[in-house]
């Protein structure tokens, strides 16, 4: 299926190898181009938000579709890679990290197989998240890759998605040496932020979403834009609730996030 695009395959179109040896099997996107600057240094999640598998590889191997990533998880934990890791997969969109915009350049994107919350969330299968430790896991130790540049789909665009989603076990992957976490806050009472609060302590808290490594202007005004990066923050961060309110247990966490991060 890569036909004459599928650069990065010539040297053995017959048996092409995967990069990783999590993978299976090579089964080949022609959507992707040359990287940017220098190799990769995050991993990006997706869960695939389509009601099969089968039709989200279709579409992410189709060049019309103009849309990839580098590996593809089944339910079952089988692993195909679709693009070679020196190429760059056109998998993230529009997004940003720590200022960083061409995000499909300095990443490589996996795709998990779960219709996501339009198909109701279901529980990712315990296999493939095996899976997915063990590829990312891989993949870091090849590239060192720091834990906290291991992130959600919603982390680097969340004004546009919502991906892997609330339901995603970033803790399994945390006890396993994989991407940067800390145990999240409490939920209780006390002083909060939401959508319309203005003032120091909200310019505050946007600086601290910003040092952490999220896409947000230090306005002093709680708009929309910060409670999508809130949303985004409590969906990879704080599950338990996820509804663009900076309570106390989000903030507190936060705080801890960025108190942890690997210097």
């Amino acid at each position: 299926m890569a036909g004459s695009s599928g650069v990065g395959y010539e040297a053995d179109m017959s048996q092409p190898k995967p990069d990783s040896r999590i993978a299976s099997k090579v089964f080949p996107s022609p959507n992707h181009g040359e990287r940017k600057g220098g190799g990769p240094d995050m991993i990006l999640l997706h869960y695939t938000g389509m009601p099969t598998g089968t039709e989200a590889l279709m579409r992410l191997t189709n060049p019309v579709s103009e849309v990839s990533a580098h590996y593809f998880i089944w339910e079952d934990g089988g692993v195909l890679q679709l693009v070679p890791e020196a190429r760059r997969a056109w998998h993230a969109g529009a997004a940003c990290w720590k200022g960083e915009s061409d995000i499909n350049s300095r990443s490589i994107g996996i795709e998990i197989v779960n219709p996501g919350h339009e198909g109701g969330s279901p529980p990712f299968a315990p296999a493939q998240i095996e899976a997915t430790i063990s590829l990312c896991a891989d993949i870091c130790a090849r590239h060192i890759i720091r834990p906290e540049r291991v992130l959600a789909h919603s982390d680097v665009a969340p004004a546009r998605k919502c991906d892997p989603g609330e339901l995603f076990p970033w803790d399994a992957l945390h006890a396993r040496g994989v991407g940067h976490l800390v145990a999240p806050a409490p939920i209780a009472g006390g002083r909060f932020f939401a959508l319309g609060d203005e003032g120091q302590p909200v310019q505050a808290l946007q600086a601290m979403f910003g040092l952490y490594g999220y896409d947000i202007a230090v306005t002093g005004v709680f708009d929309v834009a910060t409670e999508q990066v809130v949303r985004a923050f409590q969906r990879h961060f704080r599950p338990a609730r996820v509804d663009g309110i900076a309570d106390a247990s989000t903030i507190m966490t936060l705080r801890d996030l960025i108190a942890s991060t690997p210097a």
